[in-house]
């Protein structure tokens, strides 16, 4: 290959990055706009927070749903790769699953807001669930095991009871200013502890 074909690799290459990126800044700003607004939100707040135009954001998500969608696909791989990262660098597996706890609690909180907008696709958002679940029980399973090794925690909470457990908890969180589900969750994750 001559040089100005290895250029224009590159330049390609540049360019499919470059939108990557510009497609995470979307995505991590309209996550932030449906914790703080709801996911019916105009657009342009979106756009704003972004720092895009409002065409920007439509030539990526041609619809509402295929912005919610990617919201939700983006925060489960967020989530999915929090876990690892945190168990490599927390001071020990107990912070590190307490950790990963507050950002998966931050996720339910905006989950139940894109669930109710994807009720109208049963079938979409039962696969969708079903991604859920398969990305984050083995992270959850994988930080539970750790901080079980240990011995900070107790051996008798599999993922998927935890994981419930706090998706019960984040239930109509988004909804009601007085409910702290991360104060809630905060006790739940605590009472893991083993007593000293």
């Amino acid at each position: 290959m001559n040089d100005s074909g290895r250029s224009a690799d590159s330049a390609a290459g540049s360019k499919r990055k470059d939108a990557r990126r510009n497609q995470r800044v979307l995505l991590d700003a309209a996550a932030a706009v449906f914790v703080a607004s709801g996911v019916e939100a105009p657009v342009r707040d979106i756009a704003a927070r972004a720092g895009v135009g409002v065409g920007t954001v439509y030539r990526h998500f041609p619809t509402r749903a295929d912005l919610v969608i990617a919201v939700y696909r983006h925060q489960v791989e967020t989530c999915a790769e929090a876990g690892p990262a945190l168990l490599a660098t927390a001071p020990a597996p107990y912070a590190a699953l307490e950790e990963w706890v507050g950002l998966f609690t931050g996720f339910l909180v905006t989950k139940h807001g894109l669930a109710a907008a994807l009720r109208s696709d049963n079938a979409g958002f039962e696969t969708l669930h079903a991604y859920f679940l398969d990305r984050l029980l083995p992270v959850c399973a994988q930080l539970l095991d750790a901080a079980t090794a240990s011995g900070e925690i107790r051996p008798d909470v599999t993922a998927y009871q935890l994981m419930r457990g706090i998706g019960n908890l984040c239930v109509g969180a988004e909804s009601d200013p007085r409910y702290d589900a991360r104060l809630l969750v905060g006790v739940l994750v605590a009472g893991l502890r083993r007593p000293d």
